[in-house]
């Protein structure tokens, strides 16, 4: 009677105990096989697969630290300013978690910059992965959202009038929608304590949550259809007769260790800047926004943070509001589109000729240089540059679309490097 019994409770995979019982009724076996122990990606992955990974511990980090700083922070337009300073001051290490959410914020977008750009790179946007960039691209979008709001919270005088500025752009879009929607953000017909406790709701729950799922459908993306690689050549293509990829390593232990690596550096970058220079000479915390809000006094120089400004500089080269506002949005939905417009089978920069070097590296220094003019008061001079800067960004997909299908390779190889 016993040994039936302890063979019907056995019947979980071939793990008994804690773990067979929890098999039965929880695929956790399953679940880690598919998607760590036996998910084979290639094995010739570099520095540049260090951001993915990246991407997501930082975004433990600001839903950890963003649940600490909720517990003292106040929406409230008398007292949200007050609140900052109280979690600054009077919280025990509520200055720590405070650099550390805003730290992350700004370095949660420097390695999803250099993750898209290994993207590009790479060709990881290509067939069978046009799904999982989309998603990906959502994930961007998304984030664009989830860093605005909580750009407003701190309610000091950059947040406040960076908002106003912000806010008022969805104006421009005509036959009254644009007063709608900017009238639905704001909650009021001023930026008021209604936007902040809006933006509050918004940034601690409803985009989060949109956001996590997001990068859940981004990793289930990613293992069904594999990743891509340096050489961009799909491992599935070449398996052994158990069906294992000959290119192919188990993600854990081999790929783990190697992440785990890259956690310890960043950490180290992280934390040198949360304790020695959390502001980053004002491009993570800017001056202005030690002084609270004051809707009567506007800063002599309104910029959004270092993220947006590639964007927002798009935006200051146009001259007309409603053509500007269309020109930032098309920077940012041409993105959506890449997988259709780069015409060209050949994945990897590697093997791609000269011209679509050219073109990428002139996106990637125009980005830039259009990052920093975005942060500066405009001039002349700054507008000239950035309105040469935007014709290269938009140029680069123009461009890619013709010379892609035309483009000289060089020969693949017929396993990975």
């Amino acid at each position: 009677m016993s040994s039936t019994q302890g063979n019907g409770s056995g019947q979980s995979g071939g793990n008994g105990g804690l773990i067979g019982w929890i098999d039965e009724r929880f695929p956790l076996t399953k679940m880690l096989e598919e998607h760590v122990t036996k998910y084979y990606a290639p094995k010739n992955f570099n520095f540049w697969y260090y951001f993915g990974a990246l991407s997501l511990l930082v975004l433990i980090i600001q839903v950890v630290t963003g649940i600490f700083l909720t517990m003292n922070y106040k929406p409230d337009g008398e007292l949200a300013f007050k609140s900052v300073e109280y979690i600054m001051r009077d919280v025990n290490f509520g200055w720590l978690i405070r650099y550390m959410h805003s730290t992350g914020a700004s370095l949660f977008f420097v390695v999803v910059y250099l993750h898209m750009f290994r993207a590009l790179l790479y060709g990881s946007y290509k067939k069978p992965r046009e799904l999982l960039w989309i998603f990906g691209m959502l994930i961007y979008v998304v984030l664009m959202a989830e860093a605005f709001m909580g750009y407003l919270l701190p309610w000091g005088q950059m947040s406040y009038w960076g908002a106003q500025v912000i806010i008022s752009l969805f104006g421009a879009i005509p036959f009254g929608i644009g007063d709608a929607v900017t009238l639905w953000l704001k909650g009021d017909y001023i930026v008021s304590d209604a936007t902040l406790n809006r933006f509050f709701a918004l940034h601690v729950i409803a985009v989060p949550l949109v956001l996590i799922g997001l990068v859940v459908a981004h990793i289930l993306a990613l293992h069904e259809v594999g990743s891509n690689n340096p050489d961009g050549i799909d491992i599935k293509a070449n398996k052994n007769a158990e069906g294992i990829p000959r290119d192919g390593i188990p993600f854990h232990p081999y790929y783990t260790v190697k992440d785990l690596f890259g956690a310890c550096v960043f950490f180290l970058v992280f934390f040198a800047i949360v304790f020695f220079a959390p502001e980053m000479g004002g491009y993570f915390l800017e001056h202005a926004n030690f002084v609270p809000a004051d809707p009567l006094k506007t800063p002599e120089h309104i910029a959004p943070v270092w993220y947006f400004t590639p964007f927002y500089a798009i935006l200051r080269a146009v001259p007309d509001k409603l053509m500007g506002v269309m020109a930032m949005g098309a920077a940012i939905l041409v993105l959506f589109f890449l997988p259709w417009i780069d015409r060209n089978p050949v994945r990897s920069i590697r093997y791609r000729s000269m011209a679509y070097k050219v073109l990428l590296f002139s996106f990637a220094i125009s980005f830039i240089v259009l990052g920093y003019f975005g942060m500066q008061a405009p001039t002349p001079t700054g507008t000239f540059i950035s309105r040469l800067c935007s014709l290269i960004y938009f140029g680069f997909f123009v461009g890619l679309f013709f010379v892609s299908r035309s483009e000289k390779n060089k020969p693949l190889p017929e396993r990975v490097t």
